[in-house]
This record gives C-alpha cells, sequence and structure tokens, in this order.
C-alpha cells in the first residue's frame, strides 16, 4: 500500500498533522516526519510525549487521519509533495515497541501506532 514516493518524504523533514476526533470535536496535532517509524506491514509508529487530547479521542473513537509532506520531494507536477492517510490509531505505553523506542527519544510517554488503511498522494 506504501509507495516509495511516501517512503521518500518521511525520510525528508516536515510537519505532520494527526486529527482525531470524539463527540464532534475534531483536534488536531503535530510532528515531525522524521519521527516516524514504518514497520513491513504498513504501520506507523510516531513517538508521543504529550497527545493527551487525541489519546483520550483515541479511546471513544479510533480513526484518524494525518497528513505530511515534503518539499524536497518531486510531486505530480513540481517539487514538493504531500499524501492523506487514514488509519486505526492506538498508544502503546509497555512491551518491546515501546522499550525500542524509548531508547531512541528518551523522551516518550508512550507510541502512538497507526495501522494505515488508506494512503493518497495529494499533490
Amino acid at each position: 500500500m506504501v509507495s516509495d514516493k511516501f517512503k521518500d518524504v518521511i525520510a525528508h523533514e516536515g510537519v505532520v498533522s494527526i486529527v482525531s476526533w470524539a463527540q464532534n470535536d475534531a483536534h488536531v496535532v503535530n510532528t515531525w516526519n522524521s519521527y516516524l517509524g514504518l514497520t513491513d506491514d504498513d504501520r506507523l509508529l510516531i513517538p508521543a510525549y504529550g497527545m493527551r487530547k487525541t489519546e483520550k479521542n483515541v479511546v471513544a473513537h479510533p480513526q484518524v487521519k494525518l497528513t505530511l509532506g515534503s518539499r524536497e520531494v518531486e510531486g505530480f507536477r513540481s517539487p514538493g509533495t504531500g499524501f492523506l492517510m487514514t488509519g486505526t490509531a492506538r498508544f502503546i505505553s509497555e512491551g518491546a515497541i515501546f522499550e525500542e523506542w524509548k531508547t531512541r527519544y528518551t523522551w516518550l510517554t508512550r507510541v502512538l501506532e497507526v495501522k494505515l488503511e488508506s494512503v493518497k498522494q495529494t499533490l
């Protein structure tokens, strides 16, 4: 599902927006492309320190949307491209994934895991 162009984008710095919602209220939080990890089975792993409202929303409604991009990667018609993703999220606070990511980012308190269901290039 994930294209080489998507992998190229997350290899370059840019802003990632994560949208969660519950009780008819959307919430947006940001992180950086360089913090993203991609597993072989199309899961994004993201270190989380704050994201408390996101976590509360995910417990009530696990569907999330994310956008990311980079001006450094060629798009459809010009330099720069981005992606819109949808998926199912959960926060991990113990176990092998958490311990591995804690060695990379000592400041994290949880890992946000998003099982990607849709990845669409937008630019």
